[in-house]
């Protein structure tokens, strides 16, 4: 999943231990995958063994999908034709896990593969195909009607297992069509996707981008990998001249990116109206059911409260002493210390000693997911940029990386580790029905593993300019993966109230909401230019109905779980570990509280504010003694 990153300064990456054929410098073309050795590649093979296994798996969901026909019209019959039909779901729509999961790694380790398209592009089908044979079964359960519900959950104690789901359906019912029209909605699925999927072909596969000089004065292709990198040097001809060509680049595809966001916001607004609910939000929040003050008072809490913010934008533009700060200059470094770059060993090993407070059993978890090639490490031709950990039910997670030495990647590293172990817990205990974790909840066992390893590097980093930049990372941290995500809900929130009340899309229109919501959190001191406002138009996420919000909620939960750890608090780390070994069998609001944290109150937010306002006023002091 997609990680916030804002890597370190350029430097020749020691990618030695990753070549066969020796190191790769900056000024370097991109590796393509054969030059990495097996060892810091995943291994597809436990999902399948071979293209003609997985082909197999394909044919048998497909012809497991007419036994459906069986049940249809006849799920009330007896309490043991609907445990059947529901333990034939669970089977296709497992094995059909497995299909999509394969073929989205595959495509994602290199998107020019044709066979790896071809792949994605039958599993994607295949799934509108499951979904259209399947699509009769909710309407039918909630057809049967509540007392006749409970009474078969009273009378087998085999589909007392299914109880929380289906009564979880009864709560959605009136958003729930006949078997006919959600028969069509599944057929419509593939055409709904299509901007999301043609937006990541193009910005995965086909954007290409110019050469930009560094520091050193060498030509180099520019990635979005190096982009990140080249916009934390000191050199501030490095910095204009690498967002020139990155904003440049997007800029000369600005009328087709913004039809294509725009086309998926109305497809939200589609199915919002037709699922009969008032706005996107609601609709989306529904699903998990979750307050709707969750998500409003989050934006309101911040919004009230963006001084912290804009004094760490107004500390920067005075340390780096700078008339006017751009956006491009916000990630320069503060101190002249230029970042350590950490081989993939080093990284390993910090992960390890990081998480130690967590026990012996919980760190021969993350040592087998380090060392048994669930991870695809490095940057390769073709490859999907950022990390993200993936996997289908019952078989281990993968973590995709690209790595690149910055510490940033050492904290992505601990960050996807913590999404791969809720991931295998819940596998372990949880049956496949509840086996998936809703995104409210995704984010905490990872980003708790974060706060785990800064406060380990903290402790045990004497050198007081490293532990300041070990701070700017915390405070970068914090702005990216929870101011950063407020600001991205706030404009998603203006995007959907624009498309509900039947307002017209233009990219000028979304890059004004966007510079004016760029200005709001980062402040007076800020000057976004005449191309910096693209952001609106090449940011995923927006693609998915209010996703990002629940990085700003998950990261102000996932910090009170990590000090109840570190704090020693009895009993806080057989919590944590009780979390990640829950998926959708309860809804979200309450497995946080059962892990002591209860996100329909102001606290959580308040305190990640609170700690971002004194990590900037520890830097303000330790940058004014130097």
């Amino acid at each position: 999943m997609y990680h916030p990153s804002r890597p370190a300064l350029p430097v020749l990456l020691a990618l030695v231990v990753a070549m066969s054929a020796g190191a790769i410098s900056a000024q370097q073309a991109v590796p393509q995958r054969s030059d990495i050795e097996d060892q810091y590649k995943w291994d597809l093979t436990k999902m399948f063994p071979t293209t003609e296994a997985w082909n197999a798996a394909f044919t048998q969901v497909e012809s497991l999908l007419p036994q459906f026909d069986v049940y249809k019209g006849h799920l009330g019959d007896s309490p043991e034709t609907l445990l059947n039909c529901l333990r034939l779901n669970d089977r296709v729509n497992m094995l059909n896990d497995q299909l999509y999961v394969y073929a989205g790694l595959l495509y994602d380790q290199d998107q020019r593969e044709s066979q790896s398209q071809e792949m994605q592009g039958r599993s994607q089908t295949l799934n509108s195909k499951v979904g259209a044979a399947t699509s009769f079964i909710v309407p039918e359960i909630l057809a049967l009607g509540e007392a006749k519900l409970h009474s078969f959950l009273d009378t087998s104690a085999d589909l007392k297992l299914y109880r929380f789901y289906l009564e979880d359906l009864l709560r959605t019912q009136e958003h729930t069509l006949s078997p006919r029209e959600e028969e069509m909605l599944s057929l419509l699925y593939p055409v709904t996707r299509g901007p999301g999927n043609i937006f990541n072909a193009f910005n995965n596969a086909d954007v290409r981008f110019g050469i930009v000089t560094n520091e050193e004065g060498e030509q180099i292709e520019m990635t979005r990998q190096r982009y990140y990198r080249l916009l934390e040097s000191a050199d501030r001809n490095v910095r204009r001249g690498a967002n020139q060509e990155y904003v440049g680049t997007y800029h000369r595809y600005l009328n087709g990116m913004a039809a294509c966001l725009a086309t998926s916001f109305q497809a939200d607004w589609f199915f919002t109206q037709v699922r009969n609910y008032s706005t996107c939000l609601e609709r989306r929040l529904d699903r998990d059911n979750i307050p709707s003050e969750v998500f409003h008072s989050l934006i309101d809490a911040v919004s009230a409260n963006l001084a912290p913010l804009h004094k760490w934008t107004s500390l920067k533009k005075r340390i780096l002493g700078l008339d006017t700060l751009y956006t491009y200059d916000l990630n320069a470094p503060l101190i002249d210390l230029p970042p350590k770059d950490y081989t993939w060993e080093q990284a390993k090993e910090m992960v390890h000693h990081g998480l130690a407070p967590m026990g012996e059993a919980y760190l021969a978890d993350i040592d087998m997911a380090l060392n048994s090639r669930w991870i695809d490490v490095y940057e390769t031709q073709g490859k999907e940029g950022g990390g993200y950990n993936w996997g289908a039910y019952p078989m281990q997670p993968y973590i995709k990386m690209n790595y690149n030495g910055s510490i940033d990647n050492v904290f992505t590293l601990a960050h996807e580790i913590g999404h791969a172990l809720h991931r295998l817990y819940r596998y372990r205990t949880e049956p496949y029905v509840y086996s998936g974790s809703t995104t409210f909840t995704a984010e905490v066992a990872s980003t708790a593993h974060e706060a785990m390893l800064m406060k380990y590097l903290l402790d045990n980093t004497p050198d007081k300019q490293e532990k300041l930049q070990l701070l700017i990372h915390y405070i970068d941290e914090i702005e990216g993966v929870f101011y950063t995500q407020v600001f991205f809900s706030e404009f998603e929130l203006a995007m959907h109230e624009q498309v509900e009340s039947g307002g017209a899309f233009s990219a000028d229109f979304m890059r004004q909401h966007y510079r004016d919501l760029y200005l709001k959190y980062w402040g007076p001191d800020i000057v976004v230019d005449s191309l910096n406002d693209m952001g609106c138009v090449r940011i995923s996420h927006f693609y998915s109905n209010y996703y990002v919000f629940q990085y700003a909620t998950g990261y102000s939960a996932a910090q009170m779980v990590a000090q109840r750890v570190l704090n020693n608090e009895p009993g806080a780390i057989d919590a944590l570990v009780d979390f990640l070994h829950k998926g959708s069998s309860q809804y979200a609001i309450d497995i946080l509280k059962d892990a002591g944290v209860d996100m329909t109150t102001p606290e959580p937010v308040d305190r990640t504010i609170q700690l971002f306002g004194q990590l900037v006023d520890e830097v303000e002091r330790l940058l004014n003694e130097n």
